[in-house]
């Protein structure tokens, strides 16, 4: 695995704003290599609307959303070779903002909470899911590169 690269493209453009008022948009987009173009901005708690974009991507969900992802896929594809077979998998992810160690505004936790189910003859008992879980978050590349304390507690179904 070591070597590949990843790229995203960002672009900002200042338009007709003054700009050292600080009252410019902090919109842009992200372009990703298959051509994908999101609209992005700063957090609307951290710059107020309208100089940020409410129904754009932040940076800080951004974050919990590439967390929560990464963590999917490897239970997903732990769950593939395990011989499990999951029928559907969400994540309602939260991050928390707050003061690191060295007193810095950072992301300091995030919490995933995935919900997944499973058909088939053979169901995973509560202990394999659990397992599962930590062998995704152990595995998982985003979760390796981020010192934000990432917790995973899952849901399950009564």
């Amino acid at each position: 695995m070591a070597g590949h690269e990843y790229r995203a493209g960002i672009h900002w453009a200042r338009g007709a704003a003054a700009f050292t008022d600080n009252r410019y948009s902090r919109a842009h987009s992200w372009r990703f290599d298959g051509g994908l173009e999101v609209p992005a901005s700063s957090s609307p708690q951290v710059v107020r609307v309208p100089l940020s974009v409410e129904a754009a991507v932040d940076p800080e969900e951004a974050l919990v959303a590439a967390l929560s992802s990464c963590h999917m896929l490897w239970f997903l594809s732990l769950a593939a070779g395990g011989g499990w077979r999951v029928d559907d998998y969400s994540d309602d992810a939260l991050g928390v903002m707050g003061k690191n160690a060295a007193g810095r505004t950072a992301m300091v936790r995030v919490t995933l909470r995935p919900r997944v189910a499973f058909s088939g003859e053979r169901l995973p008992s509560r202990a394999d899911i659990l397992q599962l879980h930590h062998r995704a978050h152990d595995e998982c590349f985003i979760a390796n590169s981020v010192t934000t304390e990432v917790r995973c507690e899952p849901l399950f179904d009564a």
